[in-house]
């Protein structure tokens, strides 16, 4: 049966049509959000995957390049891989969404959104967060929802919600909450500097919304929603656990766990999985479940030790950063470089500057945003964990990771006319126990700074923990959190920023929402981190940035030319430029506007690719001096050729204030001579003299 429902969603219909379209998928929303149209859908499979510890989702968005009435490019003309704002949508999607289903949940469930149409004044992004969420609710599978999305901008001290493409661009904040009846359950956010105060204040001010938007979701749910389906659970028998406590005691687990060395209490570990598999060799129902039952085991020792005792697995204080450590100019001949190391954790990043024209082309919906001149990389190989795996390139956690430090850093990067270059850093995960992204962040910043890139201020960024209890109010927050903490515990709140307030922020968690409370002491704990980081660590390595790049960085000499000109400098089919490039060996950049860059290691050839531009571009006058090569020979004079594709000519006459019956008694093919300027004769060529310059 075909139902629409409509609502109205900072100032624009949305439209939602139940049993229009993909009436096979257990939940299907066809969304409208102005004219944006985006298909979600959520299937799930009907039995639960044999031999997995784990709840197997999977969240796609498909960007249709005929949405924005593009043909895809090379020769299949079809979309191939997602690109990252694809991947990154789709992990805003995961993120809030999977906590909210069944823990021993195992059935494949896949959540489909199609981008079929984009409206500039609808985020597709927005609308396909809310469609996963109605798709969902209103389906057979198991959810504790429904959820809602809410994006926040920030333009001149002003909230604006659901912000379009125009309002995005002049934002001060990029801000996406998520959030279910009682609680908020991600966050995510990009900023220029936004105080805590203002964060906290936006983030409620979409929880709020999001309110509105769950009263409209539960009125589709009465309508239209199917019974939740039973399922197998995947649950570990409480009488496996009570068989363990007596073959491992809660003291001697506690014992294994506690350590601040990862290798060993992974080896800890390893001697007690020996010893039950030992022990329930002949019970074919348990062995198999003895890796998740012990992994439960340790979960429920680390957080009672942690909730009760307040005692964390290395021993530090709840609020005690672990130890800290940062270096610059660690790897030669790159033009910047640098190591930040906490506890187990340990990054190495490097920075390469390169002309604008080396900035990253972007083939995506948003027609706003064609290139990137600031890329962040981050890459965590298995080595880092001490694991060994094939590489398969970068996962959606990496570009994950590598897009929120990139984020953290935009805010205090310098302008194009400040900083004429294209900026690629690279995170190599050298260690890994706990935020390398924020690691990341720290080393990208110092990077930056050892390679001469002007930023504006310092950033930092650091993770705070969570372990709750049975009620609200019974919590504990953990400053600085290693892996055994993230694993076992309920949040990873992920906040950088610079002395004046925050630049990004990434809120995952394992738990059903979180309360104003705790928000708002996440925040207040990882401002109080970053700033001991900058004082005490990053500072100490590098104050501030270098005043110059870096010997083997390229160097860039900008000049404002005549855009009437252009066509001048890069001559018929590039033939003049190509020249002057040819020749010097530099790269040349010119905007539509007329400004040129000039980028080269050299600077005698940087200058003088510079004097070729000056010299094509002046209009030539009667008097003015140039040096060029002799070119031709004729029996009335001789060629000199100036700059790439410019050439004039010096009579017999004027070659010498002696007579001559020859060119060739004074010059030659090759000749470097100073010329006058005579000003044009009357075929129109530049007419030169070689004896009147003075």
């Amino acid at each position: 049966m075909y139902k629409s429902f409509s609502m109205e969603l900072a100032g624009r219909t949305l439209t939602v049509d139940i049993g229009r379209v993909a009436k096979q998928a257990n939940g299907a929303a066809f969304m409208h959000y102005g004219d944006t149209v985006v298909l979600s859908t959520a299937t799930a499979s009907e039995k639960p995957r044999e031999g997995i510890d784990f709840f197997p989702l999977s969240v796609e968005y498909e960007e249709k390049l005929y949405s924005v009435g593009k043909i895809p490019g090379g020769f299949n003309k079809r979309e191939g891989k997602a690109s990252e704002n694809a991947i990154l949508t789709s992990r805003v999607i995961d993120r809030p969404m999977r906590p909210l289903f069944p823990k021993d949940y195992r059935n494949d469930v896949t959540l489909n959104n199609m981008v079929m149409s984009v409206d500039p004044e609808c985020s597709p992004e927005l609308t396909a967060m809310l469609g996963s969420a109605i798709a969902v609710a209103i389906s057979d599978i198991p959810f504790d929802g429904p959820c809602a999305t809410t994006q926040v901008g920030l333009i001149n001290g002003e909230f604006v919600f659901n912000p379009n493409a125009s309002q995005n661009a002049d934002s001060d904040l990029k801000l996406t909450v998520a959030s279910t009846r009682e609680k908020v359950i991600m966050i995510e956010a990009g900023a220029n500097e936004v105080p805590e105060s203002k964060m906290i204040e936006a983030i409620y001010a979409a929880h709020a919304i999001n309110q509105q938007v769950i009263a409209f979701i539960d009125k589709i749910v009465s309508e239209v929603g199917k019974p939740k389906h039973t399922y197998e659970s995947c649950a570990i028998p409480e009488e496996l656990f009570a068989k363990m406590k007596e073959i491992v005691t809660p003291s001697e687990m506690e014992t294994a766990v506690f350590t601040d060395e990862k290798q060993v209490r992974e080896e800890n570990i390893r001697v007690i999985r020996e010893k039950l598999e030992e022990t329930f060799a002949d019970n074919e129902d348990w062995l198999p479940l003895i890796p998740e039952a012990l992994y439960q085991y340790q979960k429920k020792t680390v957080r009672k030790m942690i909730l009760k005792d307040h005692k964390r697995p290395d021993g530090r204080e709840l609020t005690q950063i672990r130890p800290l450590a940062a270096e610059v100019d660690i790897i030669p001949r790159v033009h910047g470089s640098a190591m930040f190391t906490r506890g187990q954790t340990q990054i190495c990043n490097v920075c390469t500057l390169a002309p604008l024209s080396d900035a990253q082309k972007l083939d995506g919906l948003d027609e706003n945003e064609t290139s990137k001149r600031y890329m962040h990389h981050y890459n965590f190989p298995s080595y880092s964990v001490g694991e060994t795996k094939v590489s398969r390139g970068p996962g959606r956690r990496e570009i994950g990771h590598g897009a929120l430090a990139e984020r953290a850093l935009i805010p205090v990067l310098p302008s194009e006319e400040e900083f004429p270059y294209a900026i690629r850093t690279v995170s190599e995960t050298f260690e890994s126990n706990g935020s390398t992204s924020m690691a990341s962040t720290c080393a990208s910043c110092m990077s930056l700074m050892a390679a001469g890139v002007p930023i504006k201020k310092m950033v930092a960024g650091i993770s705070c923990g969570l372990v709750t209890g049975e009620t609200d109010d019974d919590y504990v927050l953990l400053t600085d959190i290693q892996g055994l903490e993230d694993f076992f515990g309920d949040m990873d709140f992920k906040v950088t920023g610079t002395d004046a307030g925050i630049t990004a922020i990434q809120m995952d968690i394992k738990i059903h929402g979180l309360t104003r409370s705790i928000v708002e002491g996440a925040i207040a704990r990882c401002r109080e981190a970053r700033m001991f980081i900058m004082e005490n660590c990053m500072s100490k390595a590098i104050a501030a940035p270098r005043p110059e790049v870096g010997k083997y960085a390229p160097k860039i000499v900008q000049i404002q030319i005549d855009p009437a000109k252009i066509g001048d400098v890069v001559g018929q089919r590039g033939k003049t430029i190509n020249a002057i490039i040819d020749e010097t060996g530099v790269k040349i950049d010119i905007t539509d506007d007329g400004a040129v860059s000039v980028c080269g290691t050299e600077p005698v050839m940087m200058d003088k690719a510079v004097k070729y531009i000056k010299t094509i571009v002046t209009d030539f006058e009667e008097g003015q001096i140039f040096e060029g090569k002799v070119i031709s020979i004729k029996e009335f004079g001789a060629f000199i050729e100036f700059a790439p594709g410019k050439e004039g000519m010096v009579h017999i006459s004027k070659i010498s204030n002696e007579r001559i019956n020859h060119v060739e008694d004074v010059l030659t093919l090759g000749d470097i001579v100073r010329v006058v300027c005579l000003g044009k004769d009357k075929m129109g060529r530049i007419s030169f003299s070689m004896k009147d310059v003075r």
